[in-house]
């Protein structure tokens, strides 16, 4: 259903769209969260490079980040998919990956992607935060 403007009703975008870019960071449909693959970054959007490790860690805060923008947390989480730029990474993802969401349910894959440019590691995420 489409409001006057021609918006879906209970469709909005959550965060700052980059002009360069045709979607944004994350959109709200109705009590679910979809958040746009996300690379590591801090706080003021400058790339973090370095480890597996720590890529995943600056990869999923920058998750973190998105969703508070809606009240949601990490414990919210029920999807992720993941590309990982070379699959030998996969071990030590998977166990920082498994610190920041040891006790949660959700289903999870992970792929290897040439695509992944300047980055070791890119993640999307859908979160399930019924409002109010």
């Amino acid at each position: 259903m489409n409001d006057a403007s021609g918006r879906r009703k209970n469709v909005y975008p959550i965060g700052k769209k980059n002009p360069n870019l045709p979607f944004h960071p994350a959109v709200r449909a109705g009590d679910f969260i979809f958040v746009s693959g996300q690379v590591a970054k801090d706080a003021d959007g400058n790339m973090i490079s370095g480890t597996i490790e720590e890529e995943t860690r600056g990869t999923i805060e920058a998750i973190r980040r998105i969703l508070a923008e809606e009240g949601a947390t990490l414990s919210d989480v029920v999807r992720v998919t993941t590309y990982l730029g070379d699959a030998r990474d996969f071990g030590r993802y998977n166990r920082v990956f498994g610190e920041h969401f040891k006790d949660a349910v959700l289903a999870r894959t992970t792929v290897e992607a040439r695509a992944v440019i300047n980055t070791k590691i890119e993640m999307d995420a859908i979160a399930y935060k019924p409002r109010g």
